[in-house]
């Protein structure tokens, strides 16, 4: 069981949730159910899969549901199956489906579900999508990039995070500014990007960058290793626990997040909730979590605007101030009662078909 603070939900655009949540009162509580979600990411994995099922799980434990959590469903019954990743687990899908024709079904689109699969193997991720009653967008934006007939069963949350101990900025050094960057090692989160903007940087530049988190293979790793051997403003730290993450975080100055493709991003939400400024990349998945005015964006892939972003925000403290005000006055959006209040609102619309 977790505890859960009580904060003021954001009220900013929900997209197509927003109507649905208006309607939502506290006497419409969905009834205690027996859920499984099913995610293809195993125990031992901290990819963002697993991390959401693993939290959605205590919040919905929290609530008095039973909650399971598999990586393979086997056709056991259960009340709703929440099924993350359309495409991924479609075998799941597909079997829930066909074994249990009345029962809810949920299925949680990913970004590589809405900006990759369903464009590479359509008739997959679409039938995922079919099958479903519900879908869950993890942004704002995911109705713009999905087709229209999937709009009217499509709800948006925001993942949450807790408010850490020490904010972000509250523990940086003086005499250096620093940049963190936090995720598995990929193509799609194009994890090397603020290291080589760095060479972009003036000599005289405080700016460090220090990257965490698990390369996905070993070229992957390699390059990053090689990247903090060769580049003297980068250090790549590899795979780092909760404490060091957030120790991590309560040091830099600014996190830099610089995805080609995201679904809606948790590291997002924990750097609002840590009140620490970002620059991201120009693209839905980040524009559907900070919004369109938020002054922090640089184009895919452009280490040059990237570092002409991280040098303004080291040299002009009206923008890093402003960058901060922007993320803190987002930071109730992603608390964990929003989030389970947007999943106890799905769980009511699936059980009303």
């Amino acid at each position: 069981m977790i505890s859960i603070k009580s904060e003021p939900v954001y009220e900013g655009r929900l997209y197509l949730a927003q109507c649905h949540m208006q309607n939502f009162s506290k006497t419409e509580q969905v009834t205690t159910m027996r859920l499984t979600i099913v995610t293809p990411a195993g125990p031992d994995s901290k990819a963002g899969n697993r991390a959401t099922a693993l939290r959605w799980q205590s919040l919905l434990e929290a609530a008095s549901h039973q909650v399971e959590v598999v990586t393979e469903y086997q056709g056991q019954e259960t009340d709703c199956l929440i099924a993350l990743h359309a495409w991924r687990s479609a075998d799941a899908v597909k079997r829930y489906r066909e074994t249990w024709p009345e029962k809810p079904l949920i299925v949680v689109l990913t970004g590589t579900d809405i900006y990759r699969f369903q464009h590479e193997f359509p008739d997959i991720t679409w039938a995922s999508m079919d099958a479903a009653d519900l879908l869950i967008g993890l942004h704002d934006l995911v109705a713009e990039d999905i087709p229209e007939r999937y709009h009217d069963k499509l709800l948006c949350l925001r993942q949450s995070a807790p408010k850490p101990s020490v904010a972000g900025s509250a523990r940086a050094e003086k005499d250096q500014f620093h940049v963190c960057v936090i995720g598995h090692l990929r193509d799609e989160k194009d994890s090397l990007r603020a290291a080589w903007a760095c060479y972009h940087l003036p000599e005289q530049s405080r700016i460090v960058v220090s990257c965490a988190g698990k390369a996905h293979n070993e070229a992957w790793r390699e390059k990053a290793l090689e990247e903090s051997r060769s580049n003297p403003r980068f250090h790549y730290l590899g795979e780092l626990d909760k404490p060091k993450l957030e120790h991590l975080m309560a040091v830099s100055n600014l996190m830099v997040i610089s995805s080609i493709m995201e679904g809606g991003a948790n590291v997002v939400s924990e750097a609002c909730r840590a009140g620490l400024p970002i620059l991201a990349s120009d693209i839905p998945g980040n524009r559907g979590l900070l919004g369109d005015d938020y002054p922090g964006y640089f184009p895919v892939k452009d280490d040059k605007a990237l570092a002409r972003l991280m040098l303004r925000a080291e040299t002009d403290a009206e923008f890093l101030g402003d960058l901060r005000a922007k993320v803190s006055a987002l930071a109730s959006g992603f608390s964990p009662e929003s989030e389970l209040e947007s999943l106890e609102l799905a769980l009511v619309r699936c059980k009303k078909g």
